[in-house]
């Protein structure tokens, strides 16, 4: 489930390139299979499911015997996650690997992990065997700076020197493929980072090499910072409350790199300066990245 997202169609194509079949789901299968090349079509069954439409994700879920989840963060997450956990189980399923998040504890001062701790307490009393991947900040979310770093040079945030660990959607993909593939590896949390934290001010000067010109990081005060994501960015209340709280408790709990993923995949993460150069047009024209 989610394999139009960035995380999910990953961990699809790294299945493909390793041989293993798979069905994908999707609100819209057309969509899907059209962005499948031919080798993937050869192993990737399609099939359309919704999470708020219980006969779809059973009628999707029959004859599988392993589970990948990531759902969109939303306030309806832990009832549609909840809904899928339980039908998973119903259906025969004895494996299922959740994309969580970091510091998912009840008493989590960021809503959305709460919201995680939630449904992994669900995953554990279905007592099946279930592998949790917290990753921290996505490289690819950075894709949203892009508008402004385009137009105005600059990175906006309300965390003053704290360092945050990235970790790229390609290497989550690969650690959810490995739990998929290798049993001895699965039933246990791992926290995905990258190979070394960042600062804002640290971002801004990767940014400032690979763009040729001076690119600024201005600290703003939580309130404001959430008050432009709201006039601004156009986000809904929850989730600019939400991308101010993840902030804010990297300031309060500085952020360790973890050998999570050098461990599983044998190989060093991909580098936020790789990720960065990679996209370098994307922060030179400014379009926001269409995945999550």
């Amino acid at each position: 489930m989610g394999a139009t997202g960035a995380t999910g169609s990953a961990l699809l194509q790294r299945l493909v390139a390793l041989g293993v079949p798979s069905r994908a789901l999707s609100r819209d299968p057309d969509r899907l299979w059209a962005g499948l090349d031919e080798a993937a079509r050869w192993l990737v069954e399609v099939r359309g499911a919704d999470a708020q439409d219980p006969k779809s994700l059973r009628n999707a879920f029959h004859g599988a015997d392993q589970l990948f989840i990531s759902m969109v963060n939303s306030p309806a997450q832990v009832a549609l996650e909840t809904r899928a956990i339980t039908l998973a189980a119903d259906s025969g399923i004895r494996h299922i690997v959740k994309l969580s998040a970091p510091a998912a504890t009840s008493d989590s001062p960021v809503a959305i992990s709460r919201w995680h701790h939630s449904i992994e307490e669900v995953l554990r009393d279905t007592g099946l065997t279930h592998t949790l991947l917290r990753p921290y900040a996505f490289m690819q979310k950075l894709l949203t700076l892009a508008p402004a770093i385009a137009a105005r040079s600059v990175v906006l945030g309300a965390l003053g020197n704290a360092a945050c660990n990235y970790v790229d959607c390609r290497d989550i993909g690969d650690v959810a493929a490995e739990a998929l593939v290798r049993p001895q590896i699965a039933g246990r949390t791992y926290t995905l980072t990258g190979r070394r934290t960042f600062t804002q001010p640290e971002l801004a000067e990767l940014l400032s090499v690979v763009l040729g010109r001076r690119i600024e990081y201005v600290d703003l005060p939580p309130a404001a910072m959430r008050q432009n994501l709201v006039e601004h960015g156009h986000l809904p209340d929850w989730l600019a409350d939400h991308i101010v709280e993840i902030q804010q408790l990297a300031v309060a709990r500085p952020e360790q790199p973890t050998d999570t993923v050098s461990r599983i995949l044998g190989r060093e993460p991909r580098t936020l300066e790789a990720f960065l150069s990679e996209n370098i047009q994307h922060f030179r024209t400014g379009p926001l990245a269409d995945r999550r």
